[in-house]
């Protein structure tokens, strides 16, 4: 039996979602990567959050500012704090969730990323996703109006459903062999999570 592939659960809007989407394929060593966006604004108004946690609790907002800038220097990963945070991540996000079988859905992913984490673009908006698009050589028009259809809205809806009956409470969560890693710095350790019955080690 073949390594178990890895659920890459994401938000656009998680800065430490970006370090991840950046390098997971390469960590992975070929081992697959199912790409899951969702979104956090829901999970975190269940738990009575109206906005980030690194903006409710500054103390931890200023940490991670200073980690990221130091994680993307060791990473050699391009680098600019965010004019507005968080930014709203919905509309890369169901676009993300109508392309879930194309090939190209991890390179949209990594520049949407960059365009919100290295460039300080609004990714909220359909201007820059669209350009995001035709840099892929895509039809920005008929992906964005996918993205607008009542059947992806619904299942970006049922992703971030998902995501909560599976326990997962932020991002970027992976999940291998159904065992929950959350944070950026347990995808090596959900990397060398064994393939099993139950999903737990022997």
């Amino acid at each position: 039996m073949g390594a178990p592939s890895v659920e890459f659960w994401f938000e656009f809007a998680s800065t430490y979602s970006y370090v991840a989407a950046m390098r997971i394929e390469e960590q992975a060593r070929g081992r697959t990567v199912v790409w899951r966006p969702f979104l956090l604004g829901p999970i975190f108004a269940a738990q009575g959050w109206r906005d980030s946690p690194f903006n409710l609790f500054p103390a931890k907002g200023a940490y991670m500012w200073r980690d990221l800038e130091r994680l993307c220097e060791r990473e050699e990963l391009e680098w600019r704090r965010p004019s507005v945070f968080p930014r709203s991540g919905l509309l890369p996000a169901r676009v993300a969730v109508a392309a879930a079988n194309e090939a190209w859905l991890p390179r949209f992913v990594r520049a949407v990323y960059r365009a919100n984490f290295a460039e300080d673009r609004d990714i909220s908006s359909a201007d820059v996703i669209g350009s995001v698009l035709e840099s892929l050589d895509l039809r920005a028009a008929d992906w964005l109006a996918r993205a607008q259809s009542a059947d992806v809205k619904e299942r970006l809806r049922a992703e971030t459903e998902t995501a909560r009956t599976r326990g997962i409470f932020g991002a970027p969560s992976f999940v291998v062999s159904g065992e929950l890693f959350w944070g950026g710095d347990r995808l090596a350790d959900a990397l060398e999570w064994p393939a099993s019955s139950d999903g737990r080690r022997a």
